[in-house]
């Protein structure tokens, strides 16, 4: 006697997915029928494959996506599956964590919608950085900025001193249109060779006069800084059309807290 063969329709029954969904995983490789009837098409699976539609559909349920979720049905060994799914675990983990942040960010922003923090006005002189340059769209930001600054760090080795924190540049475009120039630095004492690298390149900051916020708290409630700052400024200065600055006093950023200078390009029209 051979295998006992379900129907599509009975097989879905009992795994939780769809006729539609087990159609797609079959036309992608993923979940293969145990016979397809070549005369009339119908799909047939044996009761063995029920364990594994069903850890497909928790792993669905987890968000992973298709192609993560073929490499694991595909693992060869045991060690190449379990190292899929602990990236992805570990995906999920960050996601949790920005959630969580996001929640408590809500709730404080609820609690207490308005926040001031102390302005200070300050004129900076030109300023020799070594630079990194890129044309982004505004959520590319995050994941680009921190590997340029490492990339600054290690350009200046030992031959070239950082002359204070590093810093970033945001053209107003990223802010009006989602897409801009983003310019991450770090300043020198002196002019600064281009690495052989070719993205590192050595500029002048020019002169600018600013009204200066500091944030030293989670990175979430960093737009919250930018807000009071922005009113501060509304009622006390003219903005001028240049590209807002960040210094980050702790060196490279932490995904977590954010403990940054905002600075916003001004025009004071009074002492």
């Amino acid at each position: 006697m051979g295998p006992v063969l379900l129907s599509i329709g009975d097989f879905a029954r009992m795994t939780y997915l769809s006729v539609k969904t087990l159609r797609h995983y079959h036309d992608i490789g993923l979940l293969e029928p145990a016979e397809v009837d070549p005369s009339t098409g119908y799909r047939r699976y044996t009761p063995a494959q029920v364990p594994l539609a069903q850890v497909i559909r928790r792993f669905r349920d987890l968000g992973m996506p298709l192609e993560e979720l073929a490499a694991v049905v595909r693992a060869p060994d045991v060690d190449t599956r379990n190292a899929v799914i602990a990236r992805h675990l570990a995906q999920m983990e960050d996601r949790l964590r920005q959630t969580r942040e996001t929640v408590r960010s809500l709730r404080n922003l609820v609690d207490n919608p308005t926040a001031a923090v102390p302005v200070e006005f300050r004129s900076t002189a030109p300023t020799p950085v070594l630079a990194v340059r890129a044309v982004l769209d505004q959520d590319e930001v995050p994941g680009w900025l921190s590997p340029a600054l490492t990339e600054l760090y290690e350009a200046l080795g030992t031959q070239v001193v950082p002359a204070g924190p590093p810093g970033a540049l945001y053209a107003p475009t990223l802010f009006e249109a989602e897409r801009g120039e983003v310019t991450a630095f770090v300043p020198v004492t002196g002019p600064a060779a281009p690495a052989a690298t070719g993205r590192t390149q050595a500029l002048i900051l020019p002169a600018t006069e600013y009204a200066v916020a500091v944030h030293n708290g989670p990175a979430e409630d960093l737009d919250r800084t930018f807000a009071a700052l922005g009113t501060y400024v509304a009622e006390h200065a003219i903005t001028v059309q240049a590209p807002l600055r960040e210094h980050y006093l702790e060196g490279l950023l932490d995904a977590g807290h954010a403990h940054v200078e905002v600075c916003w390009p001004v025009f004071r029209t009074a002492p």
